[in-house]
C-alpha cells in the first residue's frame, strides 16, 4: 500500500488513521521557536462524518485510502431503501436514509450524482455543484420588493427548504449550490 509522511499532508487527502478512512479537512505546518516540528490537523471519518483536531509529527506514515468515485443516477426510494444505477454496467445498489440523508436535499429521481466507495463499500452520495428545483411552496412577494434586501423560507420540490430572495415564487425553477445550499438564481 501506498503511504504518505504527516509533512506532506494536503486537503482531500484520504488516510488511515486507527484503522478508520480519514480526509484532511485542514492543515496547518507548525515550526515553534522551540521543539520540534509538527503538524495540526482537522480531519474528517469518511464513513461517520465525525470531525477531529490532532497533531501530528511530521515523519509519521500512514497508509494512504484509495477512495473511488463512480457517476450513478438515482432511481427511487421503496420506503426504507434509496436506489442507485451505475451508467456503466446497469447495476442498482440500495443505500439507507443514513448514507444519502444530506444529499436527499437536493437529489430527486433520476438525477445523476457521484457516489463513494471505499474497499468496494458505497459510504456517500455527492450531488452535483449545482442543481435546478422547483420551489414547491413559499409566501408570495409583496409588491415592491427588489432583488436587494431580505430574503424569505422556500420549500424545494424535494423538501428541503432554504432562503430566497423576496421576489421569488411558488412555482419558479431555481439554480442551488448545492456545496453551500444558498439559492444561486431563478431559471
Amino acid at each position: 500500500m501506498a503511504q504518505i509522511m504527516a509533512g506532506d499532508f494536503r486537503k482531500g487527502v484520504t488516510f488511515e488513521l486507527d484503522s478508520q478512512v480519514m480526509v484532511i479537512v485542514d492543515f496547518q505546518h507548525v515550526k515553534p521557536g522551540k521543539g520540534a516540528a509538527f503538524v495540526r490537523a482537522k480531519v474528517k471519518n469518511v464513513i461517520t462524518g465525525g470531525v477531529i483536531e490532532r497533531t501530528f509529527n511530521p515523519s509519521e506514515k500512514y497508509e494512504l485510502a484509495h477512495i473511488e468515485h463512480k457517476p450513478m443516477q438515482y432511481l427511487y426510494n421503496d420506503g426504507e431503501l434509496y436506489y442507485f444505477m451505475d451508467q456503466e454496467t446497469f447495476e442498482q445498489i440500495p443505500l439507507n436514509h443514513s448514507q444519502v440523508e444530506d444529499a436527499l436535499n437536493y437529489v430527486k429521481e433520476n438525477m445523476d450524482v457521484t457516489i463513494s466507495f471505499y474497499n468496494g463499500a458505497p459510504f456517500a452520495v455527492v450531488p452535483p455543484n449545482f442543481v435546478e428545483l422547483q420551489i414547491t411552496h413559499c409566501e408570495p412577494g409583496a409588491k415592491g420588493d427588489t432583488a436587494q434586501g431580505g430574503s424569505k423560507p422556500a420549500t424545494l420540490e424535494t423538501g428541503y427548504v432554504i432562503q430566497v430572495p423576496l421576489f421569488v415564487n411558488e412555482g419558479d425553477t431555481i439554480r442551488v449550490d448545492t456545496r453551500t445550499g444558498e439559492y444561486m438564481s431563478r431559471i
